[in-house]
């Protein structure tokens, strides 16, 4: 559990926090009360929320491994999430050790931890940014400075689309980043979906109805027109644990509740 004496000042310990939420079912220890009760009740609505945690991280390891093995050395990594083993930084540094990293958040938490994960860290630097308008970071100095934008780019939106409440927006806003980007550029994608289930779609907004970040889950049709600036590479939009899988994966890879792909620039 999180101490809340080295917690920002700025850092609201009340309300839960949606990149809290994730690093407790990832089993991490960067939340707090507030964070824990919406968790329990989220694993009371869908069991499996848990395990979605993990399968959701796993999957943006192996595109990201997937992509430095392709030969991409820059990464930007936008949206909400607290360090976790198997970071962007740490899975492309693994294939391709002059990896750089960007990590582009608005949440201070994140931010705060950002700046300890990386205090040690060559090669990659930290930067404010709403990840509702991804595209605009193209146009900060500091990541400028470490990212090339006349060569191919990697840009990681990890559960960040969902929080776009309007999907001609989110459209729009993915068309403003694939046009920022150079040609063989990619973009790596997760999105939250009640395909499976829609009936807990209900049950399951309530819970994070007090939380900081209130998300849309949507369908496999409206995610594909959302994302459909960029050419999806092998096997195309799917369920978390189906993306190039390194073992025999789940039994019910549905119950992942989460869509995801890695597309390249035209």
């Amino acid at each position: 559990m999180a101490d809340e004496r080295w917690t920002p000042a700025d850092v609201d310990l009340v309300t839960a926090n949606t990149a809290r939420i994730y690093d407790y079912l990832l089993g991490g220890k960067d939340n707090y009360a507030a964070d824990r009760e919406v968790a329990e009740q989220l694993l009371a609505v869908i069991p499996e929320a848990r395990a979605a945690a993990r399968e959701n991280h796993a999957f943006i390891g192996r595109a990201v491994r997937f992509l430095a093995r392709a030969g991409v050395r820059q990464f930007i990594d936008i949206g909400s999430k607290l360090p976790a083993r198997g970071n962007v930084h740490e899975v492309a540094a693994q294939v391709a050790p002059d990896s750089a990293v960007v990590f582009a958040d608005g949440d201070p938490v994140v931010l705060a931890h950002a700046r300890a994960l990386l205090a040690r860290t060559r090669r990659a630097a930290f930067v404010r940014c709403d990840p509702r308008r991804p595209e605009a970071v193209a146009d900060d100095p500091e990541v400028r400075a470490l990212i090339d934008f006349e060569r191919p780019v990697a840009v990681v939106l990890d559960r960040v689309l969902h929080f776009i409440p309007d999907a001609a927006e989110a459209a729009a806003v993915l068309r403003r980043l694939h046009d920022a980007l150079a040609p063989g550029s990619h973009l790596v994608f997760t999105h939250i979906t009640q395909e499976p289930e829609p009936e807990s779609g209900g049950d399951v907004g309530r819970v994070f109805k007090p939380t900081s970040g209130h998300f849309w889950g949507r369908g496999r049709a409206e995610i594909l027109d959302i994302v459909a600036c960029f050419d999806l590479v092998e096997p195309g939009l799917t369920f978390t644990p189906l993306w190039r899988p390194d073992g025999p994966g789940t039994a019910h890879p549905e119950r992942a509740f989460t869509l995801a792909g890695v597309g390249r620039r035209r």
